[in-house]
Order: structure tokens, then C-alpha cells, then sequence
């Protein structure tokens, strides 16, 4: 349950994405063929060429047909916004417990399933996150001497999402998009959400350069709600207050009280405390674990929690399921907790036999693994020199996407990302009202494209100046209403409100070969099925684009 920070990484290339229309086509093609001969005019052969590819195509049309033809389409479309179209129930809906691909994986070929804990086999309510923030507020308070009024803040679950970015420089907290731009509506100083003119001026553009990276740390596991919650908070306090404080001084506090609340066991307490408050039952998960183990399938734990508080969990989850003599330790060939991750894959450190009745450690070296015995600490090298089991015959489950699956996929290993908020994500991108705000987004998005492709800056009229206002405050609605489906603060978690991926949507592309929100929905595929990438991906593989073309039949 340890947190882990990461640095924003360069992120990647920008792709140009997009359709165009064959008027846009010619008219570009006629364009830029006439600059091309306007340079080498000395040439007559290319020149008479032009003239002749000039008379083949049709006569382009005026900057006021253009804009006239693209006035008159908004209006049809406007008309065509007050009802849903009946094609949006025809078209297919993602399934919340489908397991999504990002690189092909043959299951047949996966020997060892290895899974984390936290929000990987165990699942937590909501009132986990407000136990978390309690217990560090009141840390900041008590042991960092923060004013006593901070002890009255409450945790908010309609702030935050998971992949924010938190500027250790500025204290602005942020969502980014896959190439590393801040998201216009999704920038926070504190509880106050900047506007753009704002974001400019502290950041000059709304790009992330490497300098400016190197400042933000990424709060990334299914724990940083909490986190998040409680920096924005301590910030707006500062704020009102009219003192003058660090962000980085903040940010420092604000972690080491989250991973205090950790590491002293002050949140594994309060769960087995009151295990039906914070814990999920689920005996689906039962019985996927027992489907490997008749398939012949080896399976590990690997988790950062203590034994106990592992132990303690599993017992909870699985009491209904198991007879008097039955243990979930029987499922599992290897235990090991405290591993230390994201260290645990690069160290050498050795592991330990731990004695779960005397809560010590044993002295002696550790070279083959009892299914029966409980081991702490180690290092991804021993492991692999233990078992034997190497590269693509090892899958691993984790939720964290740099401590829990980084590692194992640059030692070859096969990775699943566990993100339980997909399931919620995905139901509403199924839901009708939420595709017909798509299908308006990307109409006036295509319309716009237009304009701005038929008017320059010193061309506007009047009449161009309203259509343009008319189409961007349309937009605008459309990105506003999806936005407050999913988060009223930072929107859905995988996609930004311009429709472009999110940085998080980045790491999972680069870290997990599947994805998904339970570890028990693979019972929904065969053992030996092939699970394949998308041929059609339009952003990430759960994603279904709706066509602006629902509104021109």
C-alpha cells in the first residue's frame, strides 16, 4: 500500500489524427501545388502543368460560399441535437468487465499468474479514501504542528482522479494529456480552478517542457485520491489564510503523512477493525484463483502490505467460501509481503522466512520457496533464480502502474493493470446521453476544422466572428456536459475534455499488455484464448468513437 512517485517522462510523438474531406483535399492539393510552382516559375513544363490540373478540378468556392454551406450545416445539425438518433442504439457497447489489449497475449502460454494485493485480490469501498485522509490530516496537525483548524477539512470523492500531476514548483494540480499539455478546464491552484489566461502566464504555453517536468510528480495508484484531496486543501488554507508557504514544502508533508498512515499500520488497522465497512466481498475472485490451480497454473503473491494485514484481508474476503480446513494460502505457491516494490526488481536484497506466530524473521538463507512459509523482502533476481520462471511465461496483476508493472515488464514479463474505475468509465460511455454529446462534440469539432481551414485571422466579417463564436461555445457545451458525468473537477480519468488521451492512459499504454477492472473478469475468456489488439482503435482500446455522420442522415 506504500505510495510511489514518478517524474513526468518525455511522452510521446504527436500523431496527427483526423479525416478530411475531399473539398478540403483538392482545395489543400491546389494550394499548396500553386506555392510549389510559384517558387520554381522559371520552369514552364511545371507551370503549364498547374494550369492544367487547375482547369481539371472544379471551381473552388468563395470564403462566403464556404462559410455560408457551413452556417447552414450547424443549423441543420442544431435541429437535429433536440433528439437522440435512433442509430446510437444500434451501435455496439463496450463491456465494463472486458479485458483490453494493448499488446496481443496468448493465454495458452501463461504458465504463473502473480498478483498484488491492495486493489488487485482486494477491493475497497469509498470510505477507505476519507479513513486515509483523516488519519494524515490529523498527522499534519499533531506531529508537523499544521494549525488545528486543518483537523475540521473533510475528504471530498468528487475532486480528485487517479493520473493527476501535482507541481512541486507552482502547486498547481493538473490533469495532462498524452503529449504532455495541461488540460485547458483541469489545472487547480489549491481548490480554485485556473482559466487559461492564468495557466499561460504561469506557464508560458500549456505544454509541459522537460524543464518544467522535472517539477511534477504523478499521483498514480488508487491511493493518491486521498493524497490529492488533502494537497488542494492544505493549499487552499495557505491561500486564504494570506500566508506565504512552499508547494514543494507541502507536497513533502502531505506524502510523508500518506505514507505514514502506512507504514505504522495505522489504515491496516482501521481496515481489519472494521472490515465490512472498508472490504469488498467478491467469491468470483475464489473461484478464478481456483481455475488456474486445476489448470496446473502456478500462482504468487507479491505485495508491499505486511502478512498480517494480508492474512487478515483474505481471511475476510474469503470466510464464506472456504471450509474449516481450506486456507487461500493453499492457492498460492509462493507468499511474499513487504517486497519493497518498485526496489524489489532492481535490488539484490535477500529474502527472509518469516515466522507469522512470533512475527520475526529467520536468519537463514533462503535458496527454494515453501508454499507453506511466508517470505519478506528480496529482489526480482533471486525470484527468478528460486523458481525458474522467466519472461513471457509470468503474468503479473498490480494496479500501480510504475511500482507494480514497470519492472515487470522491462524483465519480460506479461502485465495487467488493475484500474477499478474503468468499469464505471466504460458504463458511461455506453450510455446514450453520454454518445450524443460525443457525437455533437465531434460534429462541431469537423465544422470548426473547416472554418479554420477556409478563414484566416484578417479575413473575419462579422458573420465569420458569430458562426465561429456559435460553433466554440457549442463545443464548449458538449466538452462541459461529458465532463460532468464523469468528474466534475478533471472529467473521465482516460480521455481529456478536447478528446485526446490522457497521460495516464500514456503509461498504461506503455507498462500493461492488458488492462481491466477485476482480475476475476477473465473468467469471461477461455484459459487458452488469444487476446488480440483492436484493429480499429480510436483512443484507447475500451473507447468507442461515435460518428458525427449520426447526425447528417
Amino acid at each position: 500500500m506504500t505510495s510511489t512517485r514518478r517524474l513526468l517522462p518525455p511522452l510521446g510523438a504527436s500523431l496527427t489524427r483526423g479525416r478530411f474531406s475531399s473539398d478540403q483535399i483538392r482545395n489543400g492539393f491546389l494550394r499548396s501545388f500553386r506555392g510549389f510552382a510559384t517558387v520554381t516559375s522559371s520552369e514552364p513544363a511545371l507551370a503549364n502543368l498547374e494550369a492544367k490540373c487547375a482547369d481539371a478540378l472544379p471551381e473552388c468556392s468563395t470564403v462566403e460560399d464556404e462559410i455560408t454551406k457551413i452556417r447552414h450545416e450547424f443549423e441543420l445539425a442544431k435541429q437535429r441535437f433536440l433528439n437522440i438518433p435512433e442509430a446510437i442504439n444500434s451501435m455496439p457497447k463496450m463491456n465494463p468487465q472486458g479485458i483490453y489489449v494493448n499488446k496481443n497475449l496468448r493465454l495458452d502460454n501463461i504458465q504463473v499468474y502473480g498478483f498484488d494485493y491492495d486493489y488487485t485480490l482486494a477491493h475497497y469501498s469509498s470510505h477507505l479514501q476519507s479513513l486515509i485522509y483523516d488519519l494524515a490530516k490529523q498527522h499534519m496537525v499533531n506531529e508537523f504542528r499544521y494549525p488545528d483548524v486543518c483537523i475540521q477539512f473533510k475528504y471530498d470523492p468528487t475532486f480528485p482522479i487517479r493520473g493527476l500531476y501535482y507541481d512541486k514548483l507552482k502547486g498547481c494540480l493538473m490533469k495532462l494529456d498524452f503529449f504532455g499539455s495541461i488540460e485547458p478546464d483541469g489545472c487547480y491552484f489549491g481548490r480554485r480552478k485556473l482559466s487559461r489566461k492564468e495557466i499561460e502566464s504561469m506557464y508560458g504555453t500549456r505544454h509541459i517542457g522537460r524543464d518544467q517536468a522535472r517539477g511534477l510528480v504523478g499521483l498514480m495508484d488508487f491511493f493518491c485520491f486521498s493524497e490529492a484531496c488533502l494537497i488542494a486543501d492544505m493549499v487552499q488554507y495557505f491561500v486564504d489564510a494570506k500566508l506565504e508557504f512552499d508547494a514543494s514544502n507541502i507536497y513533502n508533508d502531505v506524502n510523508r503523512a500518506i505514507q505514514h498512515v502506512h507504514r505504522s499500520g495505522l489504515v491496516h488497522r482501521g481496515i481489519l477493525a472494521d472490515p465490512y465497512r472498508y472490504l469488498l466481498k467478491n467469491n468470483q475472485l475464489l473461484r478464478f484463483l481456483r481455475m488456474l490451480k486445476d489448470k496446473g497454473k502456478k500462482l504468487f503473491l507479491l505485495t508491499n502490505s505486511p502478512y498480517h494485514f494480508v492474512d487478515g484481508g483474505m481471511r475476510f474476503l474469503m470466510e464464506d467460501s472456504f471450509g474449516l480446513r481450506d486456507s487461500w494460502r493453499e492457492l498460492f505457491d509462493v507468499v511474499i509481503a513487504k517486497a519493497n516494490k518498485p526496489e524489489f526488481y532492481t535490488s539484490e536484497h535477500p529474502f527472509r522466512c518469516y515466522d507469522s506466530e512470533r512475527d520475526n524473521l529467520a536468519f537463514t538463507k533462503v535458496d527454494a520457496f515453501d508454499p507453506k512459509k511466508v517470505y519478506y523482502h528480496g529482489c526480482l533476481k533471486s525470484f527468478l533464480e528460486i523458481t525458474k520462471w522467466h519472461g513471457p511465461e509470468v503474468i503479473y496483476f498490480g494496479d500501480h502502474l510504475f511500482s507494480d508493472l514497470r519492472g515487470p515488464s522491462k524483465a519480460g514479463w506479461r502485465t495487467a493493470a488493475i484500474i477499478h474505475e474503468l468499469e464505471r468509465e466504460i458504463q458511461i460511455q455506453n450510455d446514450d446521453s453520454y454518445r450524443f454529446e460525443q457525437a455533437k462534440f465531434h460534429i462541431i469539432q469537423e465544422l470548426l476544422g473547416r472554418f479554420h481551414a477556409t478563414v484566416s485571422n484578417n479575413q473575419k466579417s462579422e458573420a465569420c466572428q458569430s458562426l465561429l463564436d456559435e460553433l466554440n461555445n457549442a463545443r464548449q457545451r458538449a466538452r462541459d456536459t461529458m465532463k460532468q458525468m464523469f468528474n466534475r473537477s478533471f472529467g473521465a480519468t482516460f480521455v481529456t475534455d478536447t478528446g485526446q488521451e490522457s497521460a495516464f492512459s500514456y503509461h498504461i499504454h506503455q507498462y500493461a499488455d492488458v488492462y481491466t477492472s477485476k482480475p476475476e473478469n477473465f473468467l469471461l475468456y477461455r484459459p487458452e484464448a488469444w487476446l488480440h489488439v483492436p484493429y480499429d482503435i480510436k483512443i484507447m482500446p475500451h473507447h468507442v468513437k461515435v460518428a458525427s455522420n449520426l447526425f447528417k442522415t
